[in-house]
């Protein structure tokens, strides 16, 4: 094995976890998940978290390492990211960043990190207010006191938007000064794609399943718990929608058909992310079994 790290990324409903894990074990490698969403207990249906089957057949790193109610920030996951990595290697077998997360990818791919400022959560608060009352507002003044900042950030990302500002508060600073570039090294980039509609119609499929496997069970246990449902957790693809359905808001039908067009808006998103990076080496899986997808994969890794 190359020392260069492995990369698989694309959109949700693309295939990466079973693409990773056929890789995985094709060159005994363990995986380092890279997905916002997976990182907490209890949240496995609605994340699409790999199964007891697939984690007995190849490790996985960093799942359910957070409550829903606890903050993971983009430095946390970095330094946790790399910690895994080097601890596969340790171990003689072979790290694979898999997810959708692209700002996580980045931030162990590039050492994108920003300063280690906790959560201020009476901001937080505050900022979510005035966002409520007067939409626009937190872009407006993120540019005011960030421009480079703003111009990353789309007005509608509220919580990246609130991070932005909690750091220049909390610091003074504009947080795109401070961030810095540590990169790990080489890295394969692998993306999978696949023709739009095909991965819309599977990505429908997978809701189905979804909720034949419980999703709103899942969710209704996680509010039993106290979860409330303004947390950024439960503000997740299928959290919120199943949220609306227990509260009596929408039908059963009105969420799942929310869901499944909120999933496609998410996965159309996650390819604008990909895209914009040119290292990225796109292997189109339409037709593809997942055998010539792990070879292929290698080949490039190779």
């Amino acid at each position: 094995m190359p020392d260069a790290l492995i990369v698989i990324c694309g959109p949700t409903a693309v295939g990466k976890t079973a693409a990773a894990i056929a890789v995985a074990e094709r060159l005994g490698g363990e995986i380092v998940c890279a997905d916002s969403r997976t990182i907490y207990r209890g949240m496995d249906i609605g994340t699409a978290k790999p199964t007891p089957t697939q984690r007995a057949r190849v490790a996985h790193h960093l799942l359910d390492i957070a409550n829903p109610d606890q903050v993971v920030t983009l430095a946390t996951y970095r330094e946790m990211a790399i910690a895994a990595m080097a601890q596969v290697r340790a171990n003689g077998r072979a790290p694979i960043l898999s997810g959708g997360t692209g700002l996580y990818i980045q931030a162990v791919v590039d050492g994108f990190t920003i300063p280690q400022v906790p959560p201020d959560l009476a901001l937080r608060t505050r900022l979510e207010a005035l966002e409520r009352d007067h939409p626009g507002m937190l872009h407006r003044r993120l540019h005011e006191v960030d421009p480079i900042a703003a111009a990353r950030i789309h007005p509608r990302n509220v919580r990246r938007l609130i991070r932005a500002l909690e750091v220049y508060e909390h610091t003074g600073r504009p947080i795109s000064i401070q961030q810095r570039r540590d990169p790990i090294g080489a890295a394969v980039q692998v993306g999978l794609t696949m023709d739009r509609d095909t991965l819309y119609r599977r990505i429908d499929a997978r809701v189905d399943e979804q909720l034949a496997a419980g999703l709103a069970g899942e969710v209704q246990g996680l509010l039993d718990r106290g979860y409330p449902p303004t947390l950024p957790a439960m503000e997740g693809l299928g959290y919120k929608e199943m949220i609306e359905y227990l509260q009596g808001t929408v039908s059963l039908e009105d969420a799942a058909r929310r869901l499944k067009r909120n999933t496609r808006r998410y996965a159309k998103r996650q390819f604008t992310w990909f895209h914009r990076d040119d290292r990225i080496r796109w292997l189109d899986v339409d037709e593809l079994g997942l055998e010539e997808v792990a070879d292929r994969c290698i080949r490039m890794v190779e």
